[in-house]
């Protein structure tokens, strides 16, 4: 046990323990929050806990609105991700959510509901844990596994082919570990990086199809995977 307490102090997102808070796969998907772009611009903060990137969201000129289970921080409000968001569609100018979808019953109907939430030109920034890149190997084979290193509340073990089903129009990112920069990468994420950083745009209509952007349908999609 003092063994996996170690690892889990190290910035590489082994269930990211006292680190989670400055993780370079937070510093990555934060590259994709630019300043506001106007007055008024919004952005929603999925699983925001103690609201340190709500906070700095805010210092970035948007309207955050912070949701998450529990309400852990005063300005939060409390919702269950496991079922629909209760905002209207197209509400947001950025959905973040960080370290959440792992924590989710269904992955696949928690991304479109954010998908829905978005604007048509939106962004989409969400970090998750990938279990399975290559030097985790030979710590499952001394019984350091998943589910040992990250936290006890995960249901799901993301590898890149599972990220890329519940995500298949995101740009994937990520970063080398043990290394003086911890570089980004943008290949061989599944392989190399502790982190998987998801950015997904939801793209506007296409001329002459319905008013309703392509990432909206999800509405639909949602209702069919929880009836």
């Amino acid at each position: 046990m003092e063994v996996l307490s170690l690892l889990k102090q190290f910035p590489v997102d082994l269930g990211q323990g006292t680190q989670r808070a400055v993780t370079r796969g937070k510093s990555l998907a934060k590259a994709h929050v630019p300043p506001a772009p106007r007055r008024g611009a919004t952005l929603l903060d999925v699983g925001c806990r103690e609201g340190t990137q709500s906070r700095i969201f805010r210092e970035l000129g948007y309207q955050v609105t912070s949701i998450d289970v529990d309400k852990v921080w005063e300005d939060c409000q409390v919702v269950d991700c496991n079922g629909p968001l209760p905002f209207g569609d197209d509400s947001f100018d950025i959905v973040w959510s960080s370290e959440v979808i792992e924590h989710l019953i269904d992955p696949v109907a928690a991304a479109n509901e954010m998908r829905r939430v978005l604007r048509p030109g939106g962004t989409l920034v969400l970090t998750t844990p990938n279990s399975f890149p290559v030097y985790f190997c030979g710590l499952a084979m001394v019984g350091l596994t998943p589910q040992r290193l990250q936290r006890a509340d995960h249901l799901h073990f993301f590898d890149e082919r599972q990220i890329r089903r519940v995500f298949p129009d995101a740009q994937l990112e990520g970063f080398l570990p043990f290394t003086g920069f911890r570089p980004r990468l943008r290949r061989g994420v599944g392989a190399w990086s502790p982190t998987f950083v998801v950015v997904e745009r939801k793209q506007w209509p296409s001329a002459g199809r319905s008013a309703v952007p392509r990432m909206a349908v999800s509405r639909a999609r949602v209702a069919r995977s929880q009836g």
